[in-house]
């Protein structure tokens, strides 16, 4: 039977109360589905959604959306919303250019495009000319362009698409004086780059699902390839495998003087082997440099006869070392550049230098030193704020790259380090009034007393009086930060009044590989322990309250806000897990999902599988009265399968005490967000802001 949510007098209500009165739950079939983990018996009544393609599964989809779109038809300015969402992504956006030989390439997009159109132009002064555009590549816009590689006699490049937000990938070549489309078409490709050599490339290949799984099933067996420009893919030379470790992963890259080939093996998201054979001998053997997992290895080039190589070995902030392949002992390596108190994110080479860049609080910082690693000087940026890209080449004193806010738009710089100064190259003509708006960063306590940064953006003289809707988003996972950024739909809510909260907690890279093993696996309490903290300070300080606070996070994040709804409900006012992890006894049984054991563990290790099933979200969701709930998936997600989110808003929708809506809004045609449409993130983030402002007591 239907449950349904009564309340004596709608008449007496506010809309929203009254919208929430008349939710009716589609009916959700129970299995007698039990697996025992060490003795422990854990029901698992709603597997049956785990089948995507199973007549019952669609028919369940359908009825959810039905209910969803039906909540959310009723919203009466949802439609201002959109128009407003539209208007405020409808400027010019231009990537950072990046040059190959006597090409400058960059990616723009005019505003209303679903896709970001790939230009090409003869030198930095060239007239840019269109030479992709994958909004021509399907009708509806969902196929987008995945990679693009340039050979490094920069004749051809080759470009992957994805359809529909797909991991699995088509690679295709083009030639590039004439920019027609050569005949090499290679399929069954996932999570690869490719790197050029001579008159072919290197990529990853894995073994297809068998028919109707390809969205779901485990992935494994990689292979490394070669293929040869012109030669069909049945004839690509395999180069490396491991079939004794199925779930290992490979990566290849090529220095840039095509000596060596450099192979990466990963097993998890973190830590990787490192190898590297010397290319144009045929007799030469497989170098192993590293041959654990313990820590990340990544190779800028090969100059002097040295392998230029970012680490966090020995130094959870990382540090630059030279290492030479003829003698790979670790006794032999040579620190370049030592570890200090910030984080260094990456390495670019420019004019002869190395340009270092720093994550300093949360807030980027450039340093050039030279290749011997002594450091002559900075780049001083226009302020506090983010570098998302820098795009430079070793032989040349010109340099690009991007500086961005909470609520800058984003600007594109050209720097000559001839002169050690930088010039606008391009400014954002976004209808955002950034100047309405500040930022500021605080420091709070977690639990176990851990300092932890957030970012706080709001309208100047917001008045602190506990009465102001918040979105406070975190993620805290695998490594990755969450740093200062732009982005339209956060801008139409802070237009309308909110606070925008961004929580930088442990499991993420803000403070290197110890800051990210903080939050891992046992210790994965911490993460939502620093998410609950971060709403409690908002609370505290007056900002918000718990009647105006509304959480979110993606993916890993999803899995943030689930367990922080589950443990505690009464803090928030809405929540919006999207494409989340939230069944952790499983999530390793899908696709790439076994990568992630590093930063989670798994339920085959019993004391793992305690720590996981006392937060995972899925089984979790006992009764209480939860907040208004929108959980977001999509139907072509093989990165997080959205039968996690199926799963999730079941248990939800079972155990709910409370009059707060919990809905699932189930994207069609769209995977796990790259690569999503224009029109796909708009309609997506009408409908969550409309949610959010509906369940906050706000309107437009």
């Amino acid at each position: 039977m239907k449950r349904q949510l009564i309340l004596i007098s709608i008449l007496s209500l506010g809309p929203a109360m009254a919208l929430n009165a008349q939710i009716n739950y589609p009916e959700t079939k129970r299995s007698d589905v039990k697996d025992d983990y060490f003795g422990t018996l854990v029901a698992d009544p709603y597997r049956w959604l785990e089948d995507e393609n199973s007549a019952e599964t669609k028919a369940w989809v359908s009825e959810q959306n039905k209910l969803t779109n039906g909540y959310l038809s009723k919203i009466t300015y949802r439609e201002k919303i959109k128009s407003r969402l539209s208007a405020l992504w409808d400027y010019e956006k231009n990537s950072v250019p990046f040059a190959k030989g006597p090409y400058y390439f960059s990616y723009k997009n005019n505003g209303k495009q679903n896709q970001s159109v790939l230009y090409i132009q003869q030198g930095v002064g060239g007239t840019p000319t269109v030479l992709l555009d994958p909004n021509t590549f399907s009708a509806d816009g969902t196929t987008s362009l995945s990679l693009f590689s340039v050979s490094n006699d920069s004749k051809y490049a080759v470009y992957g698409i994805s359809k529909a937000g797909s991991d699995w990938n088509e690679f295709y070549v083009i030639d590039l004086p004439s920019g027609k489309l050569r005949k090499d078409k290679l399929l069954d490709i996932k999570f690869s780059g490719a790197a050029w050599y001579g008159d072919g490339f290197f990529y990853t290949k894995y073994d297809k699902p068998e028919e109707g799984r390809d969205l779901s099933a485990k992935n494994g067996n990689g292979k490394l390839y070669f293929h040869k420009l012109g030669e069909p893919q049945s004839a690509d030379k395999l180069i490396f495998d491991d079939p004794k470790n199925p779930t290992h992963r490979f990566g290849a890259s090529v220095t840039d003087d095509e000596k060596y080939l450099v192979i990466t093996v990963t097993e998890s998201t973190s830590g990787n082997r490192l190898y590297c054979r010397e290319l144009g001998n045929d007799k030469a053997e497989l170098i192993k440099i590293v041959d654990d997992f313990e820590s990340d290895f990544s190779v800028i080039d090969h100059i002097n006869g040295q392998l230029i190589v970012h680490t966090n070995h020995k130094a959870p902030r990382y540090r630059l070392l030279a290492i030479d392949p003829l003698k790979p002992s670790e006794k032999d390596w040579t620190t370049l550049i030592p570890e200090t108190n910030d984080v260094l994110q990456s390495v670019d080479l420019m004019n002869g230098k190395l340009v270092l860049s720093y994550l300093s609080d949360v807030k980027s910082v450039l340093k050039i030193a030279d290749i011997q690693g002594n450091i002559t000087g900075d780049i001083r940026l226009p302020g506090p704020g983010m570098v998302s890209a820098f795009s430079s080449q070793w032989k040349s004193a010109d340099a690009f790259f991007s500086f961005t806010g909470f609520t800058d738009p984003g600007s594109i710089y050209k720097y000559d380090d001839k002169t050690g100064q930088y010039t606008s190259y391009r400014k954002s003509n976004c209808v955002f009034v950034s100047d309405a708006y500040e930022t500021r960063q605080v420091f709070y306590k977690s639990t176990d007393g851990t300092k932890i940064p957030m970012y706080i953006t709001m309208k100047k003289g917001t008045v602190l009086n506990g009465n102001n809707p918040t979105y406070l988003y975190g993620y805290g996972g695998f490594n990755i930060s969450v740093t200062p950024s732009f982005s339209p739909n956060v801008a139409l809510f802070l237009e309308q009044g909110g606070i925008y909260a961004v929580a930088n907690i442990r499991g993420g890279g803000e403070y290197g590989s110890a800051w990210h093993k903080a939050g891992t696996v046992l210790q994965k309490q911490n993460v939502f322990d620093d998410f609950i903290a971060a709403a409690e300070y908002l609370i505290a300080e007056k900002y918000t309250s718990s009647e105006k606070l509304a959480i979110s996070g993606r993916s890993n994040g999803g899995l943030l806000v689930g367990a922080c709804m589950t443990q505690r409900p009464d803090l928030f006012k809405v929540a919006l897990p999207g494409v989340g992890v939230l069944d952790m006894l499983r999530y390793h049984k899908f696709t790439i999902g076994y990568a992630w054991a590093v930063d989670y563990g798994t339920s085959e290790n019993k004391e793992q599988f305690t720590a996981l099933f006392k937060y995972s979200p899925v089984h979790n969701a006992k009764a209480a009265k939860y907040p208004a709930t929108l959980v977001f998936t999509a139907d072509h997600d093989d990165r997080v399968v959205p039968a996690h989110s199926y799963k999730f808003i079941s248990a939800l929708q079972a155990a709910q005490q409370g009059n707060n809506p919990v809905l699932i809004r189930i994207d069609i045609n769209a995977g796990h967000g790259a690569g999503k449409p224009l029109s796909k993130t708009i309609d997506e983030w009408t409908d969550i802001w409309a949610f959010v402002f509906e369940n906050l007591g706000m309107t437009m």
